[in-house]
């Protein structure tokens, strides 16, 4: 969920909409926090107005976009806000197990002079404990001390809570992924193991967004959509091109165009292109050098044009290109099955715990007996607490059926595959 802060006397500006880009592109809900109420020149209904023409039509309006005007200063609106963070979660169906594995994610993190290296985590999945080894990128340890957002000392810290950590033996980088091993041999196992696979070659290199494979998705069987960020040297530019591009959808292909600007090529715009998977198009303009350095590091690609015509004209190719693609197999996660339910016009459901990673409906799901394939299908329901989900994860107890495949014996594991078409070689 992506709580979108507006200050009530300025609007909606460029990075307003910057921002606004990510969100879309993470097809994420937005929720909008309207500060500075209180102020004299603040103009709600301008920035509703703004809204909207930007896509977000504001709840009051008939929309989707919840709107919650607020003073942060005064305080005034916070219960408000929320309530509307708990509402949109509770209609996501966010869950989590405070009863399983502990994940979680740094915030930050600082190297402190009397007190070693210090990291804020948000906890995911699980309950954070003092003593607890925890592992995070190369930095391992025994927790030695908690502390809360007032930085208070706490025992332990329960899913959503974001809590301060004193004990890792280096510190992690924001962004890593944290996990709860049994002991500090165990971590530095774990550790050694990853660093051999990153020697081997690096897990973090980013696929290659690219107009040729833009065939590739129109051959995947779901309905495509080229997704695209603009920049024009003037406004003048950007129409006809924005109006050229729109022309080529189809009732099979749509085309999103994330984000459109004047402008050089900018490292913000790599790092769009990278989160939301899109190709970077740009007219009589320039890519910075930073730009070009993220873009190779981050997979991402720029395709820079002086004539209009030439750039809808690769579109076209790309689309029309005649290169096969092959699947590529992700293995997301585990479930052992520990019983079998016998339920009248469905069959056999198999009642299983997720051991690691997570279980997705609509994923290919394969059955493993005796470290065998038995059977491949489709994971077409997933139930937790007599509840349809779309996923749950390491920890949680469900009930899975796959489609076309009723035989499962306690003792079978189930994989939960993703499959990625991929350019063949």
């Amino acid at each position: 969920i992506v709580i979108l802060v507006i200050a009530a006397d300025d609007g909606v500006m460029p990075q307003t909409k910057e921002a606004i880009a990510h969100a879309k592109a993470a097809k994420v809900p937005i929720i909008v926090a309207l500060n500075k109420i209180d102020k004299p020149n603040a103009d709600p209904d301008r920035v509703r107005q703004q809204l909207a023409e930007v896509g977000l039509v504001p709840d009051d309006w008939d929309g989707d976009t919840i709107v919650v005007p607020l003073s942060a200063k005064r305080r005034e609106g916070l219960e408000d806000l929320l309530e509307a963070i708990v509402l949109v979660a509770d209609n996501m169906d966010i869950r989590a197990n405070p009863n399983g594995q502990v994940i979680g994610t740094v915030i930050e993190a600082e190297l402190d002079r009397s007190k070693g290296a210090m990291a804020t985590l948000l906890v995911q999945n699980g309950t954070l404990e003092v003593g607890d080894v925890v592992v995070v990128g190369k930095a391992f340890g025994k927790l030695k001390a908690l502390f809360d957002f007032r930085f208070r000392r706490i025992r332990k810290a329960s899913p959503s809570t974001p809590v301060s950590v004193m004990g890792l033996n280096e510190v992690p980088q924001a962004g890593d992924l944290f996990q709860v091993v049994p002991s500090e041999r165990e971590a530095r196992v774990f550790i050694a193991q990853k660093s051999h696979m990153d020697e081997k070659g690096p897990a973090d290199k980013k696929a290659q967004i690219t107009l040729e494979q833009l065939y590739d998705q129109f051959k995947a069987g779901e309905v495509p959509e080229l997704r695209l960020i603009i920049k024009a040297d003037v406004q003048g530019s950007l129409e006809p091109i924005i109006s050229s591009l729109k022309d080529l959808c189809t009732e099979e292909l749509s085309v999103n165009i994330l984000y459109a600007e004047t402008g050089n090529v900018t490292e913000n715009d790599v790092m769009l292109a990278s989160a939301s998977k899109a190709v970077i198009v740009g007219f009589s303009v320039q890519a910075d050098v930073s730009a070009r350095k993220l873009a190779e590091k981050e997979g991402v690609s720029i395709r820079l044009y002086n004539i209009i015509y030439r750039m809808i004209e690769d579109i076209e190719k790309a689309l029309n290109g005649m290169l096969e693609p092959v699947e590529r197999e992700t293995v997301l996660g585990h479930a052992d099955v520990r019983r079998v339910f016998r339920i009248s016009k469905v069959g056999n459901i198999a009642g299983c715990y997720i051991i690691d990673g997570e279980i997705r409906r609509n994923l290919r799901g394969k059955v493993i007996r005796n470290g065998e394939i038995v059977a491949i299908g489709e994971i077409s329901s997933i139930k937790h607490l007599q509840e349809d989900v779309k996923e749950l994860r390491q920890g949680f107890e469900c009930g899975i059926a796959i489609r076309n495949f009723s035989e499962f014996l306690e003792g079978d594991r189930i994989e939960c595959v993703l499959v990625e078409k991929v350019p063949a070689a």
